[in-house]
């Protein structure tokens, strides 16, 4: 008994010190063509060898409107995602969208849709308002687990990513010109990454001074390896 016992230890040990332990960080600063900070600004890595299958649970994420714009202006999500539409607004609003992506409609409702909105195909989506047209989002569905979305100050942070090749697919709401792929090789340890973006400066949407309300409520626009 004891040998079983030994020879059990030696192949768990085995195997704990041939296991990959190996796992990458990427910080990335979007700007723009001036050196601004870019916030909005959405990275997708695809991993050029695809990973193991492994099941996985898929959080619910939101897209809220408030004071009578969406928020978050830019929301990424993986593909499979469910997202829910909340109206906190006193107005009804009709959400909808014709992107390729995602075509959808949610008629005039206050309050919580019944189901939410699954979005099943990776691409992008835009969003709209039929009784305001200044509300405007966008949903950003990756094919791949490892995405995030800029904040103000133009970063962000993927953690725990498997070291190996990624192709990296950058896109932002303003983008002169369509962002090519391009190859990032990650290793063991901490990277830096610094992107620059071509775009038409525009104004994000805000409130009118009818909208009801100030209160901020803090939203997911990450992967399960972003922070």
């Amino acid at each position: 008994m004891q040998r079983i016992q030994f020879t059990t230890c030696l192949l768990w040990l085995s195997y704990f010190f041939s296991a990959p332990l190996t796992a990458a960080t990427l910080t990335v600063n979007v700007n723009d063509t001036q050196g601004n900070m870019l916030s909005d600004s959405v990275i997708e890595l695809i991993p050029t060898t695809p990973p193991e299958a492994t099941a996985s649970t898929l959080a619910h994420y939101e897209m809220r409107q408030q004071n009578r714009i969406f928020s978050p202006f830019v929301l990424a999500v993986p593909q499979g995602a469910k997202v829910d539409f909340v109206n906190l607004d006193r107005t009804r609003h009709h959400v909808y969208s014709f992107s390729e992506a995602k075509q959808f409609e949610l008629k005039l409702y206050v309050g919580a849709t019944e189901d939410p909105i699954v979005f099943n195909k990776a691409g992008l989506v835009a969003i709209g308002c039929n009784i305001h047209d200044d509300m405007q989002a966008f949903i950003y569905v990756s094919k791949s687990a490892y995405f995030s979305v800029s904040n103000e100050a133009g970063q962000m942070q993927l953690t725990d990513l498997p070291t190996g090749e990624y192709q990296v697919n950058i896109w932002h709401p303003w983008q002169v010109n369509i962002q090519q792929p391009t190859s990032l090789t990650l290793n063991d340890g901490d990277h830096k990454l610094t992107i620059r973006i071509n775009i038409d400066h525009q104004d994000k949407p805000s409130s009118p001074p009818s909208g009801f309300g100030t209160n901020h409520y803090p939203s997911d626009t990450t992967g399960q390896h972003a922070n």
